[in-house]
C-alpha cells in the first residue's frame, strides 16, 4: 500500500494524504475521508520517507542519571507509554551521574535525528544549559525547576517539610538527616530547606540538625546512619532524602540493636514499593513519578507540534502525599 492508493482511495490528491499524516493544513471534508481510507487499509507511513521529508525520525531520546532506581523507571515508563500511543518509540540512555556522558547523550541523540529529549535530574551546570539553549530539537527536563527550560518537578521542599513536622509531632528531637550531594537542587538543596524550615516552624534549632551527605543507593545510606549514630548515639529521628537510602539507614540501626520505631523514627521520600513491606513499613512522601513521566512526555510532543522557539517554558509542578506508616 502507498501513499497514491490511499489518495485515490480517498479522492483527494497525494498531497492531501501527506499533509493529513504531517499535521499540515487540509479541510476538514478531506481529513475525515483520508482517516476512513487509512483505517480500511491499514497503510502505514514508511519510517525511512519521513525522515527525510521532516528530518527527524518517531523517536524520543530519554537520558536518564540511573537504572537501578525507582523513580528513574517510573518517570521512564510513564514518559515511553505516552509516547508509544503517539507513534514515537524510545531511545534510552543512561549518564551513570556522569555530566560528561550528559552532554555526550544530548549531542548523540541531535545528530541522530532524534524529534525531542527527555533529560531526567539534570544538574545544570553552564555547559549543560549552553547544550539545552543551543539544541536542534526540544527538551524537557524531569525532577528539576530550571525556570529557563520546559520542566516538570515535584514538591521537594514542602514533602520533606511534612516529613520533619511528622517527626517533630511524634516527640522526636534529636533528629538526623541523610541528605543527598546538594549540587542535586531538589533532592539535595530543596529536602534540606525542607527540613531546615519544619525546625524553625517548631521553634527548634535548625542550624544544629546533624546533617551528612550520601549516594543515591542503600549502601550509601548504611554507610551514613552508621556514621551518624558514631557521632550522635542518642539521636531518635532520622529523615532521608529518598527511600533508597532510608533502607540502607534502617539496616545499619537494626544493625546497632535500635528498635524502629520505639527507639528510632525514621522516614523517606519517594514510595517505592518495597516501602509497605519493609519490616516496619516505611513512612514516606509520594512523588507521582509515573505521572512526572507522562506530563513530561506530553509537553515535549507539544513543543515537537509547535516548535521549539513558541512560547514560554513551561514548568510543570506535581503535588505530594504524606504515607504515614510503621517507621514513625
Amino acid at each position: 500500500m502507498t501513499i497514491k492508493e490511499v489518495a485515490r482511495l480517498a479522492g483527494v490528491s497525494p498531497a492531501a494524504v501527506s499533509r493529513f499524516l504531517n499535521g499540515g493544513s487540509i479541510s476538514p471534508e478531506k481529513s475525515e475521508r483520508v482517516r476512513k481510507a487509512i483505517e480500511e487499509t491499514g497503510y502505514r507511513p514508511n519510517p525511512m520517507a519521513q525522515t527525510m521529508r521532516t528530518g527527524r525520525i518517531n523517536q524520543v531520546g530519554v537520558i536518564v542519571p540511573r537504572l537501578y532506581s525507582e523513580s528513574v523507571s517510573q518517570i521512564t515508563a510513564g514518559a515511553s507509554q505516552r509516547l508509544f500511543e503517539q507513534g514515537y518509540m524510545t531511545l534510552l540512555g543512561c549518564t551513570d551521574h556522569d555530566q560528561e556522558a550528559e552532554l555526550r547523550y544530548i549531542q548523540i541523540m541531535q545528530e541522530s535525528q532524534v524529534a525531542g529529549i527527555i533529560l531526567m535530574g539534570a544538574v545544570l551546570t553552564p555547559q549543560i544549559a549552553e547544550m539545552i539553549r543551543s539544541s536542534r530539537v526540544p527538551i524537557v527536563i524531569t525532577g528539576q525547576n530550571f525556570e529557563e527550560f520546559p520542566c516538570v518537578y515535584h514538591e521537594d521542599f514542602h514533602a520533606a517539610r511534612d516529613l520533619m513536622r511528622l517527626l517533630i509531632e511524634k516527640g522526636r528531637r534529636r533528629i538526623v538527616m541523610i541528605g543527598a550531594p546538594e549540587n542535586d537542587i531538589a533532592a539535595g538543596l530543596n529536602r534540606r530547606r525542607g527540613a531546615e524550615q519544619a525546625l524553625l516552624d517548631a521553634g527548634l534549632d535548625a542550624s544544629s540538625m546533624p546533617y551528612e551527605v550520601s549516594t543515591f543507593d542503600a549502601k550509601g545510606g548504611k554507610e551514613t546512619m552508621e556514621r551518624l549514630l558514631q557521632k550522635y548515639p542518642d539521636l531518635d529521628g532520622v529523615i532521608c532524602a529518598t527511600d533508597t537510602m532510608a533502607m540502607g539507614a534502617v539496616s545499619a540501626l537494626r544493625e546497632a540493636g535500635r528498635d524502629i520505631p520505639e527507639d528510632v523514627s525514621i522516614v523517606g521520600v519517594g514510595d517505592n514499593w518495597i516501602d509497605t513491606v519493609s519490616v516496619p513499613p516505611l513512612t514516606t512522601a509520594h512523588l507521582f513519578f509515573r505521572q512526572c513521566g507522562e506530563e513530561a512526555a506530553e509537553l515535549l510532543l507539544d513543543l515537537i507540534d509547535s516548535g521549539t522557539e513558541s512560547t514560554r517554558p513551561r514548568q510543570i509542578r506535581l503535588q505530594y502525599l504524606i504515607m504515614e506508616r510503621g517507621s514513625v
